[in-house]
């Protein structure tokens, strides 16, 4: 469905999120993106390739550090931000709209244990 409603704004699952990161954070490293995306430094450069070649993102080398590589928003990435954010309500209507405030209460502190076993799961195990 996300995939769906992203692909007539001409991104793909994941890169909104990137946008995203970027409209809070615009000019950081992509390094930090990296870290902020908790995905592998191949898939962000993959993702950015695409973004900057449809003219949403720019890339520049950090004056400050030649060694790293600076990204920010364009006009037009910044302008899809909106939409993509438009996506997101629609979204959280479908999933959560026959909810009450209870529940969504309930399902945020459930969704939040599960997100603890998995990040536990994750960590290293000590002998």
């Amino acid at each position: 469905m996300v995939s769906d409603l992203l692909r007539p704004l001409g991104l793909y699952a994941g890169q909104e999120l990137l946008l995203l990161q970027l409209r809070e954070h615009d000019g950081c490293s992509q390094q930090d993106l990296v870290g902020a995306l908790g995905l592998d430094h191949s898939t962000v450069t993959k993702m950015l390739q695409r973004l900057e070649r449809a003219d949403m993102v720019a890339r520049e080398p950090s004056a400050a550090d030649r060694r790293a590589t600076l990204v920010r928003l364009t006009p037009e990435g910044r302008r899809l931000c909106g939409k993509v954010e438009d996506i997101w309500t629609q979204l959280e209507e479908a999933t959560v709209g026959g909810l009450s405030s209870r529940q969504r209460q309930q399902l945020r502190q459930l969704l939040a244990l599960v997100e603890g076993g998995l990040q536990a799961s994750r960590a290293p195990q000590r002998p």
